[in-house]
């Protein structure tokens, strides 16, 4: 692991400096593109109502009463509290968006207008102001008013019915993925949006819908249908076709990933294998002629793999140059010196776990990296006195009010 702050480690500015960012989004979608514009320097306020902290504080593992996924979800976020539900709570946070390049809100379509804080509301006081809106929908069509969490998307995107094996129900991949494919498409959405206004001096909506954005990945299920009357199933480990791609039982018991359907690769792995017979002979030859026997040459591959430990299969497949690995755990993530040497588990420093392992960033940029300055904030408004000071000059008389009146 690799401390981030290491000396000479970043000194350029950071590339989204200068971008503020009102973050009201809740769980995963909006958290988590807040998240990633932080990393390259956006000064993104989490914004929580100040009796209803947002529920992954409390999701998934804790040590000491601290949960694990949070400071790495509300990671280099100022936290402050604001109640959207009164009068003057929308009135501080329409000042606040005046003085914001950018609202990430993740509500069922509509909250943000039964607020008084629909975009065209806010537009008039800040012509520039982008909203990423992210909802299990859209913000349009029949079904925009559904409560729409990732794994509906996830059903209803298409990935969930290829998902698992042909004599099982459809299964979730194991994250949340369709929250977090509508978050790098809203990430994308705002960064292509900051450009243009570059441009025009305009903001707009960036409309993100989970169920799309897992859709917009599912390569070419649609034309399989219409064109060639194919409905793509659940096909466990392989892929129809294409061979050989698959996991593998090894020697030791356990599985390795080898991805060899390309001819050259092919002919590489025959070669790995020692059984040169395979790469000219009429069932595996070409590309079409492996999809069709699938089967019998995955039995083959296995056979070899089963007379080796995993890690002499893999030294092997790698001197000949196919694609191939293990199937890590989070115990191998930590171990794996490619992942040290990429900087890709980083510490920080928590003020209640001190040293704190977290993802690095992603992507790498060479001159303008991005950077992990702090976990997310432990307790919730952490931010308010500098916050509302400082960019809206609220002094500490009106301050105590807004607190006794439950608006922060």
């Amino acid at each position: 692991m690799v401390k981030q702050d290491r000396e000479g480690k970043i000194d350029a500015r950071l590339p989204l400096e200068g971008v503020r960012v009102l973050e009201l989004g809740t769980l995963i979608a909006g958290p988590f593109a807040g998240r990633l514009l932080a990393d390259f320097g956006a000064e993104v306020i989490k914004i929580e109502a100040p009796d209803k902290e947002d529920p992954m504080r409390g999701w998934g593992q804790s040590k000491d009463g601290v949960g694990l996924w949070w400071p790495i979800q509300s990671r280099n976020k100022q936290s402050i509290t604001l109640n959207l539900r009164e009068a003057k709570g929308q009135e501080l946070f329409r000042d606040l968006a005046r003085e914001a390049d950018v609202i990430i809100e993740n509500f069922r379509p509509g909250t943000m207008e039964k607020w008084g804080l629909s975009y065209e509301a806010l537009a008039e006081i800040n012509p520039r102001l982008i909203m990423m809106r992210t909802s299990g929908f859209g913000q349009t069509g029949p079904y925009k008013h559904r409560a729409g969490f990732g794994s509906v998307g996830e059903a209803m995107g298409g990935i969930r019915h290829v998902t698992g094996y042909p004599d099982r129900p459809p299964s979730r991949i194991g994250i949340s993925i369709g929250d977090t494919l509508a978050a790098l498409f809203a990430t994308i959405g705002c960064l292509t949006a900051l450009h243009e206004r570059e441009h025009s001096g305009q903001g707009q909506v960036v409309d993100t819908a989970i169920y799309e954005s897992v859709f917009s990945v599912m390569e070419s299920m649609i034309p399989d249908y219409l064109l060639a009357s194919v409905v793509r199933e659940r096909m466990g480990n392989i892929l129809p076709g294409i061979a050989p791609s698959n996991i593998y039982f090894t020697k030791d018991e356990t599985y390795i990933v080898i991805g060899a359907n390309a001819d050259g690769v092919f002919r590489r792995l025959c070669e790995a294998m020692e059984a040169d017979d395979l790469s000219s002979h009429p069932d595996y030859r070409t590309h079409e002629a492996r999809g069709k026997n699938m089967k019998a040459l995955d039995a083959r591959i296995e056979a070899w793999t089963k007379s080796l430990n995993a890690r002499e299969a893999l030294e092997v497949l790698e001197e000949k140059g196919v694609p191939s690995g293990l199937i890590f755990s989070a115990e191998d993530i930590v171990d794996d010196p490619h992942y040290q040497a990429r900087e890709m588990i980083v510490d920080v420093d928590h003020s209640e776990l001190g040293t704190f392992p977290m993802p690095g960033v992603v992507p790498k940029l060479s001159r303008t990296p991005g950077k992990i300055r702090k976990p997310g904030a432990t307790s919730v408004g952490a931010d308010n006195e500098f916050i509302y000071r400082n960019i809206l000059n609220i002094d500490k008389d009106e301050m105590e009010r807004l607190r006794k009146e439950s608006i922060i």
